[in-house]
């Protein structure tokens, strides 16, 4: 691994609860005490490797507090510039599937999609001191916190979906730049173990298998500053509805000790908020995750109140930690384009920013106990929302600048594909005549669960279809495959456009359109919503509002407070 960032959760041995005592906080295999195994060591399903401490906690918090740092940083931006030779890089997407970026809309705005990162490697001193079980000092890293931003084409709002660590997926193929190829697994496999199939770019390729949105961008963070921020605005408001103690009998826990109601904490609480499992709610995962969704909006909303952060000299320190701190894709590998993103960032009010985490069911397949599975439906709305550009708050968009144009958002007719641009970001090259475009059919109806069989002669009927449009060099292909929607993949560059000619003839939306290793030339798959007819299936309407098993948290919900798990007050 070349860049990786840390793992600490705990600031000492007061706070190491957690930490000792065999790591049951890290592993808990049957439900609701649920955690993920050290996958890169072990398969998924196995007996789990015991692992010390809830050292995962603060990246995503770090990300995106970076971010909010950075973006205070007008008066202060000469500072930064010597930061630029700090920054660390790694390649964005390591997959074969390539979606091209988010794409603009009928008005020129574009959405922007960054995936927050975490990972707990321990490969300094500095984060070695934070917290956790020697054994995993210098181990391979696993991407423990997962969450992805989209921030609307229309900069009115942005919407957080975090991913549960031990979520059970298919990872895909991803090779390395220097050649090394991971292949695709075969079976099931822990969602953290992304990271160790070549780095960020593996755990990018994994979100865009799932969910069909492409991802611009990727931070990946670790929190050896994270205190010093949190002591810098002076604390962060948090509240739990009674007493709470993260302690354990046997002394695991974070050691968190708080009384009801509101409190403001900062430094090692801080960290202790973010790492605490045992205490909440029902003591899994989950219940972190909704901490630190409140820990996180209540920050974001000190972050803009707070005059202190107008000190240049304080800014330029917090800057240069959180630039320790992160890996990030080549595309933000400037302290310019780090700015300039935390401009867009900053247009969105707090009341418009959405915390959510994607709808889960607990396994229920032979050796998967404690671990989680997308909730089919419900996970689906959500990532449709984003791929939409629908807020998951309800509130649609925003007003537009006079004299500009609405962005469609939440507003555009919901199951109305749009038509796949002529020409991509990929390529500025004019499309070809259909006449001259080669495409080749594939039969894809079965579906990625295959519970339905392929419809016979499906590929040739399409092909028939497409000669009928012009595309006279359409043929059939021997090949199958196996795919929920139809899709259009092409393999270079250089196809790009006449990759969208052929997705736009057929009414197929932008997503439908992927750049990919997997095919030689333009192929177009056949997928289960269209098996039959001269036209894919519409999906249905597209939900307007996150659905509740979402845990949507408003940015501006001053009055979020913690559920305490039962024996752990005092």
């Amino acid at each position: 691994m070349r860049h990786s960032s840390v793992r600490g959760e705990g600031a000492n041995a007061q706070a190491a609860g957690e930490i000792s005592g065999g790591g049951a906080d890290a592993s808990g295999t049957v439900p609701p005490q649920r955690g993920g195994s050290r996958a890169g060591r072990q398969a998924v399903g196995a007996v789990p490797a015991r692992r010390q401490g809830r050292r995962r906690v603060l990246r995503w918090t770090a990300s995106v507090l970076s971010l909010l740092i950075l973006g205070t940083a007008g008066a202060g931006y000469l500072y930064y510039r010597h930061l630029n030779g700090s920054i660390h890089t790694d390649q964005l997407n390591l997959g074969e599937t390539k979606l091209g970026g988010s794409k603009p809309n009928a008005f020129g705005q574009t959405p922007l999609n960054i995936l927050l990162i975490g990972s707990d490697a321990r490969d300094d001193e500095a984060n070695q001191s934070l917290g956790g079980a020697t054994d995993t000092f210098g181990g391979p890293p696993l991407a423990d916190v997962q969450m992805l931003l989209h921030l609307s084409a229309d900069r009115s709002n942005m919407s957080v979906v975090s991913m549960p660590r031990d979520t059970i997926l298919m990872m895909p193929k991803c090779t390395e730049p220097g050649g090394k190829v991971h292949p695709a697994s075969k079976g099931l496999v822990q969602t953290n173990e992304s990271l160790q199939r070549g780095g960020p770019g593996c755990t990018v390729a994994t979100w865009q298998e799932l969910t069909k949105i492409p991802i611009d961008h990727f931070m990946m963070i670790d929190f050896k500053g994270v205190v010093s921020m949190a002591d810098a605005i002076g604390g962060v408001p948090v509240c739990v509805e009674e007493n709470v103690h993260s302690r354990t009998r046997d002394g695991k826990g974070s050691g968190l000790k708080l009384p009801k109601g509101t409190s403001v904490i900062q430094g090692e609480q801080a960290l202790q908020w973010m790492r605490t499992r045992y205490g909440f709610e029902d003591g899994t995962d989950i219940g972190r995750t909704h901490a630190q969704h409140q820990y996180m909006t209540s920050m974001a909303r000190e972050f803009r109140k707070n005059a202190k952060l107008t000190n240049p000299v304080k800014l330029n320190s917090l800057a240069q930690a959180a630039i320790d701190a992160m890996v990030v894709d080549t595309g933000l590998n400037k302290i310019d384009k780090l700015y300039d993103l935390s401009m867009e960032l900053k247009k969105v009010p707090p009341g418009r920013i959405t915390m959510t985490t994607m709808p889960w069911v607990y396994s229920t397949k032979p050796g998967m106990d404690g671990r989680v599975e997308p909730m089919a439906d419900e996970a689906e709305a959500v990532f449709r929302m984003i791929r939409e550009d629908i807020a998951l708050d309800g509130k649609g968009s925003g007003t537009p600048a006079e004299g500009a144009s609405p962005s469609p958002g939440a507003s555009a007719s919901a199951g109305t594909p749009t038509p796949a641009a002529p020409t991509t970001a990929a390529s500025t090259a004019p499309a070809a005549a259909p006449a001259k475009i080669a495409v080749s059919v594939r039969n894809a109806t079965s579906g990625k669960a295959g519970a339905e069989a392929r419809v016979k002669n499906r590929a040739t009927e399409v092909a028939s279809l497409l000669t009928g449009k012009g595309f006279t060099k359409a043929a059939s292909d021997t090949q199958t495959g196996a795919e929920d929607t139809t899709v259009v993949r092409y393999a270079t560059d250089a196809q790009a456009a006449d990759a969208g000619v052929v997705a736009t003839a057929l009414g197929l939306p932008a997503s439908s359109v992927q750049k990919s290793e997997e095919v030689s030339g333009i192929t177009l798959f056949v997928g289960k919503d269209w098996r039959t007819g001269n036209a894919p299936t519409p999906p249905p309407p597209a939900p307007t509002v996150a659905p509740t098993s979402a845990h949507a948290l408003n940015g501006d919900n001053e009055g979020a407070c913690m559920a305490v798990q039962p024996g752990f007050t005092w």
